[in-house]
């Protein structure tokens, strides 16, 4: 199922027929009920990868989904009061069906439903957004949690106090869609305001071996272009980006350079030629070192 993705802006669209939905920070992930009786739940990250088995929980809670039901959203998980990007990857990295397990239980998923795209079999991506929204909410409102649809809004004023006042939630920004919109599969038509220390970043190298990247050496789209050693790599994200490696040609990853990181004095890495994209949490150009959130392989 291939999803909407949105481009960035700088400031807030105000136009009349806008809707505006707060921007969760967790994995994107569709949501595909099907017709068969035991294993009729496909989950599916936005690359196409199947993750159905790293969140039996939302998978139990999605056989209550009619058959042949296909939602797009975000999966999250919350602690102390916010959604946590680091244990929605824990929960993604699980490597065996009994961790999962047990993470499902320590860890519960929660998933932010945006869009329904089918519902009992029928196809619903040419039907405007405000139509589609309302069956959503038809659908989820009486099932409850782990499956709830996003908070919307037609009034710009309420969403900015939304984009001002949420990031204590672990809110990142918003997403504002067109009510008379389609559902714009693979293609930027939506639009996303995302608060200023979240960006993209080149990914020009990576610290440690191919099969163990310890951090990635990024270019922030600000500053002098100086290359920066971001802050160590997530399990999950170590295997991605070793992936992500071993899938290039052998020279690739050879050769070697050095790069100097606040504290550390020079820090030898591989370089990565073409470069990632990374999207990365930064304060400031130069200290504390950057975090990376996610790779941006739907570039």
């Amino acid at each position: 199922m291939t999803v909407a993705l949105a481009v960035a802006v700088r400031t807030l669209p105000r136009a009349p027929g806008l809707a505006y939905e707060p921007k969760f920070d967790g994995h994107r992930l569709v949501v595909i009920r099907t017709d068969r009786a035991v294993d009729g739940v496909v989950l599916q990250a936005r690359s196409g990868r199947i993750v159905t088995a790293a969140f039996p929980d939302l998978a139990a809670a999605a056989h209550h989904l009619p058959a042949g039901t296909v939602l797009d959203g975000e999966v999250v998980v919350w602690h102390a009061g916010r959604t946590d990007f680091a244990l929605v990857q824990r929960r993604a990295a699980a490597a065996s069906a009994a961790r999962a397990a047990v993470l499902a239980q320590t860890l519960p998923a929660s998933y932010a439903a945006f869009d329904v795209l089918e519902l009992a079999g029928l196809d619903l991506r040419a039907r405007p957004y405000e139509r589609r929204r309302a069956l959503l909410v038809d659908l989820l409102l009486p099932l409850g949690p782990p499956l709830q649809p996003v908070p919307m809004t037609t009034d710009p004023e309420l969403a900015e106090t939304w984009y001002e006042t949420l990031p204590a939630s672990g809110i990142e920004g918003l997403v504002v869609k067109r009510m008379d919109q389609p559902y714009p599969a693979g293609r930027r038509a939506w639009q996303k305001l995302r608060h200023t220390n979240v960006r993209d970043a080149a990914v020009v190298g990576y610290t440690g071996t191919a099969r163990r990247p310890l951090a990635l050496v990024l270019v922030l789209p600000v500053g002098d272009e100086t290359p920066l050693v971001s802050s160590p790599l997530t399990a999950a994200l170590r295997a991605e980006v070793a992936a992500v490696v071993a899938a290039r040609a052998p020279a690739a990853a050879a050769g070697g350079a050095t790069v100097t990181a606040i504290g550390l004095g020079e820090v030898p890495f591989r370089p990565l030629d073409p470069p990632l994209t990374a999207e990365v949490r930064h304060t400031s150009t130069r200290h504390p070192p950057p975090e990376v959130l996610r790779l941006r392989t739907d570039l």
